[in-house]
């Protein structure tokens, strides 16, 4: 990336300045190496940064590249017929013990190969680098066996190479029960499971380690026994917790320090005082929300009290949230939830980065990574106000800068 500098925008840094939005009226960022340099009022750059070259902005918006902080992006088929089934009075939790739900995308996975599963994601990947989105975390989960485990985060590493995005990693392969395990949950954790995310480890395929805590999927103390691996093996945790009901998922996860819990619309207040103590983030996923028909909120309001950071993801996923668009979510979020434009924007910029771990990123900041959005629009509440409209006008990442139509 060549050293410049923007000037003349509205710069929603995302940091806490005192400001809403942390927005310099304008402002300019200065970068070099990638990094971000200096971030002020134009009027006030310094000497050492006044010979870049300059970019005039005409009062554009500058935000932080957003962050997609939980997707199943890589995934086989579809499952517009589940889609079809709900809208004709199937639950969620009926569709998936006839053998539908993550199963079914779990046979269409497995019979796919790496370049058919990488070409299938990239569309889905290119909409959100439209919407101006810099980081990407991938999951596995649907394939439930040691070689198509491996297979998904192999392509997800792909995804790096073939888009300039960057992506982070988690093995999920505590997603499902398999139907050759089917009744046998213990018997998968111990034969399937834990030996794929020790290989995963190995081979370096794996950020972090997810899992589902469900009565539809795993118990708390299954979910345990992967954390114990994960832990074991010096990576950090997160999980699908209190979707349907509450398992208990949120504690158990904060009782290991996890970075996110997400879902989370079953939580109590246990759960979240637990997540406080943590510091984990809660993540929160209106596409599956929508898709399903739920009618059970996510405590918003508990969060707030208790001063848990919320982040906002699309969790693209072939069943429950066929979403991607990281713009639309954070609509959803605040028409559904009743989250502010101010926190739907932190969401998918500072607080999706402490949830991957990442903190180098989500904000505009001196020593920064270089990820930005330039918006054509002059508020940053017009990125959650409107519905399916893109306003980019361009994408900065830290390697290098893309111009987008």
């Amino acid at each position: 990336m060549d050293d410049f500098v923007l000037k003349n925008a509205r710069i929603a840094t995302m940091a806490d300045n005192g400001a809403p939005y942390g927005l310099i009226d304008n402002g300019a960022v200065a970068i070099r190496d990638g990094r971000i340099a200096w971030v002020g009022a134009s009027d006030a750059i310094p000497a050492d940064h006044a010979g870049l070259e300059t970019e005039e902005l005409h009062g554009r918006l500058v935000t932080p590249a957003l962050i997609d902080c939980h997707t199943h992006i890589v995934a086989g088929g579809n499952r517009a017929n589940e889609f079809e089934m709900r809208l004709n009075g199937a639950s969620y939790e009926k569709v998936a013990r006839a053998g539908g739900g993550i199963v079914s995308t779990v046979k269409a996975t497995r019979a796919e190969g790496e370049d058919e599963l990488l070409a299938a994601a990239l569309p889905r990947v290119d909409q959100l680098i439209g919407e101006g989105v810099c980081v990407i975390e991938v999951k596995s989960g649907y394939g439930l066996d040691l070689e198509t485990e491996l297979r998904m985060l192999r392509v997800a590493r792909r995804i790096a190479d073939a888009r300039d995005i960057r992506i982070r990693t988690s093995f999920l392969g505590a997603h499902a029960i398999p139907p050759e395990y089917r009744h046998r949950a213990d018997a998968y954790i111990d034969e399937v499971c834990i030996p794929a995310l020790e290989q995963a480890a190995a081979e370096g395929l794996a950020d972090a380690v997810d899992g589902f805590c469900e009565s539809i999927a795993f118990s708390p103390q299954q979910i345990a026994r992967v954390f114990d691996a994960a832990r074991r093996l010096g990576l950090p945790v997160k999980l699908h917790a209190e979707q349907l009901t509450n398992q208990g998922g949120a504690k158990l996860a904060a009782s290991y320090g996890a970075l996110s819990v997400d879902h989370l619309e079953y939580v109590g207040e246990d759960g979240v005082t637990a997540m406080k103590e943590s510091g984990s983030v809660a993540v929160m996923l209106p596409g599956a929300f929508y898709t399903l028909r739920e009618r059970q909120l996510p405590p918003i309001d508990l969060f707030r009290k208790h001063g848990v950071p919320m982040a906002v993801a699309t969790d693209c996923n072939p069943g429950s949230s066929p979403l991607s668009s990281l713009l639309t979510a954070m609509n959803m979020a605040c028409t559904l939830f009743r989250m502010t434009p101010e926190e739907v924007l932190a969401g998918a910029t500072r607080i999706a980065a402490q949830a991957l771990g990442l903190p180098d990123a989500g904000m505009i900041k001196p020593g920064l990574r270089a990820d930005l959005a330039v918006w054509n629009v002059e508020s940053p509440a017009e990125l959650a106000y409107r519905i399916a409209f893109n306003p980019l006008q361009r994408r900065i990442m830290a390697t290098k800068s893309s111009k987008e139509t």
